[in-house]
């Protein structure tokens, strides 16, 4: 129980300081990984592509779902916005531990497989266009 009511409280940020400062007087470094929880530099790229391009705020959620006149669709175009910015942020991740030597080959596999599932998405014909309903 301390220890849940310590990580609420923030104090595992402390104790990163204080570790910090206290290897700043001894005239050691901190590894980065104490203060971001052992993600490193191409993980935090990777999460600011995915929130770049993950779903809008719910202003613009409304916004959709009036222009769009229909929840279903509102839904899929908001869970097509998630999906396509995991994919991305997954390929950038991918690629990046390309150039940094720690290459993962089923990764490697899936990185062009999912925008090809992408392009098909947004470049399939509109199936209802083709019909033509007067009322």
């Amino acid at each position: 129980m301390a220890s849940k009511v310590s990580a609420l409280k923030g104090d595992g940020v402390q104790d990163a300081a204080r570790a910090a400062v206290e290897a700043a007087k001894n005239g050691r470094t901190v590894p980065q990984h104490s203060f971001s929880g052992g993600h490193g530099k191409l993980a935090a790229f990777a999460f600011m592509i995915f929130n770049l391009l993950c779903a809008p705020c719910f202003a613009a959620m409304g916004a959709i779902k009036r222009e769009m006149n229909s929840a279903k669709r509102t839904l899929f175009a908001i869970g097509y916005q998630c999906c396509f910015a995991w994919v991305i942020a997954f390929i950038v991740w991918q690629l990046g531990r390309v150039f940094a030597g720690g290459m993962d080959p089923l990764g490697l596999i899936l990185a062009p497989a999912m925008p090809a599932a992408v392009c098909r998405q947004l470049f399939k014909p509109y199936r209802e266009s083709q019909k033509l309903t007067v009322r």
